[in-house]
């Protein structure tokens, strides 16, 4: 039998865990993955055998009662409304958990519905939410000087309100203005019409930010000793782990419902994957301004093991 040399295998075997990590972790397609790598999609099918044949690739399905266990574990340990854990990050799936959430809190005719920002929050909107007609979209904070989709907060508050059936409320306004900026602002119609349904809102999609990641913190600085705290922010309201509030300079003019009107919100639903986000999650949830929680079941579990690990 012909033996191939040490290094043909050995960059095969790269090409398959490069693939494998493109497809699997990063989400990829096949088309995406081959035209990344610069080779056929005949050739990323093959190499994704081979890494499941070899190894590289464990496929482990998950049991549905299983995902429900984690779920109702995190639920009870975090003190939250509701936790739902889907199989795995694919949009579709976070999306129908988002709706079902929706859907059950059986929102009325005139409720107020707040939309956060982030690229989670962007993909569960465009993958679709349930009809609840005439409910009030607003977003949940002003806009941030990014030209990403992500960051484009009004947009999201159109497409949720056209998916739902109901009317759409812009905020024109940054997230962070002057103390002059925001005394002009409050006193125009529109933006004082959002900054009192602000008060009133009943259901939330809020991201939860990884501080050390995020390109969305420029402008945010904290005192030494409270920089390597922060484990993340629900629109811009900064957390360590255990939830306490580390404020910044500036935060007093910032454009955004505020900590206390999340945490009146009776279904506020922060949907987040990702293992860096896990100490972010637990903050967000401590701080009270989630009550729902929407995960996959690889980040539910090291959350899980990190309550465990610091009981």
């Amino acid at each position: 039998m012909t033996r191939r040399p040490k290094g043909a295998r050995l960059l095969n075997r790269s090409l398959m865990h490069t693939a494998a990590r493109l497809h699997y972790l990063e989400g990829a397609s096949q088309l995406e993955v081959s035209r990344r790598m610069q080779v056929s999609t005949a050739t990323v099918s093959r190499l994704l055998a081979q890494a499941r044949d070899d190894g590289i690739v464990r496929i482990h399905v998950v049991d549905l009662d299983e995902a429900d266990e984690i779920g109702d574990q995190l639920c009870a340990a975090l003190k939250l409304r509701a936790v739902r854990v889907v199989e795995s990050d694919k949009v579709a799936l976070l999306a129908s958990s988002v709706g079902a959430l929706l859907s059950d809190a059986e929102l009325p005719v005139g409720s107020v519905v707040a939309i956060g920002w982030g690229r989670t929050v962007q993909s569960v909107i465009a993958a679709g939410l349930p009809r609840i007609p005439d409910v009030i979209v607003v977003p949940a904070m002003g806009g941030i000087h990014e030209t990403a989709s992500h960051f484009q907060i009004n947009e999201f508050v159109r497409t949720a309100a056209e998916q739902m059936k109901g009317d759409a409320c812009f905020l024109h306004a940054p997230s962070l203005a002057s103390a002059e900026l925001r005394s002009v602002l409050k006193k125009d119609p529109d933006t004082a019409r959002v900054l009192k349904y602000w008060t009133r809102v009943d259901a939330a999609i809020l991201g939860i930010g990884d501080f050390q990641r995020a390109n969305s913190n420029r402008g945010a600085s904290f005192e030494s000793d409270d920089a390597h705290r922060v484990a993340g922010d629900v629109v811009r309201h900064y957390f360590d782990e255990n939830g306490h509030e580390i404020r910044w300079p500036g935060q007093d003019n910032l454009m955004a419902i505020s900590r206390d009107q999340l945490r009146r919100i009776p279904l506020s639903i922060g949907v987040a994957t990702g293992k860096e986000k896990v100490r972010a999650i637990l903050g967000a949830a401590r701080s009270g301004m989630i009550n729902a929680l929407v995960t996959d079941t690889r980040v539910a579990r090291l959350m899980l093991d990190h309550l465990e690990s610091n009981a």
